[in-house]
């Protein structure tokens, strides 16, 4: 059961309304985890705001997925996992490809290079160093792409927090988390 009431979109008002209106249009349903944090208007605008605009960024939706599950599993969120596992499937990627995700690993070595980097940053709370970001260059990342893996991190780091500390109820399809150890 949920720690906060889960704001029921039917009964709400106001802007929370309006972001809850459009997360529904996105979803065709509204996933609890944006009724949880809809206890907030800030922080579901926040939280909306921050998906669309890096879901429109130079990051490729499927990586995005991929960076949402390696960080998911590490935190043993099961609902972000869940989630962007799902997700994950829509913008392409195979049932494989977002379980190696989860530990981090890709056959492709530039989505490789970027699950290391988000694991490394996750682990050592974001203290990495010039190497670690000449990495991802190395593997072919941009600036603006380092800039947002490392928002991408941190978007899936709140909403990993949300989950987990307020016991959101997991309503996609269970994921087996793996919480590797690298």
């Amino acid at each position: 059961m949920s720690r906060v009431q889960l704001i029921d979109p039917k009964t709400a008002n106001g802007e929370r309304k309006q972001v809850l209106d459009q997360i529904q249009a996105a979803f065709g349903t509204t996933p609890a985890m944006f009724r949880a944090v809809a206890n907030s208007s800030a922080a579901l605008k926040s939280l909306w705001g921050s998906f669309g605009a890096l879901g429109g960024g130079s990051i490729p939706a499927k990586l995005g997925e991929q960076i949402a599950v390696a960080v998911a599993d590490r935190n043993a969120c099961e609902y972000c996992l869940a989630a962007h596992t799902a997700l994950g499937r829509k913008a392409g990627a195979t049932s494989e490809e977002m379980t190696a995700a989860q530990h981090g690993e890709s056959v492709d070595p530039k989505t490789a290079a970027a699950l290391r980097f988000v694991l490394k940053l996750v682990n050592e709370r974001g203290q990495v160093g010039d190497a670690d970001v000449q990495a991802l260059r190395g593997a072919g990342f941009d600036d603006e792409q380092v800039v947002e893996i490392v928002a991408h991190v941190a978007l899936n780091l709140f909403t990993n927090y949300v989950n987990v500390a307020l016991a959101v109820p997991v309503d996609f399809p269970a994921v087996k988390l793996r919480r590797s150890t690298a």
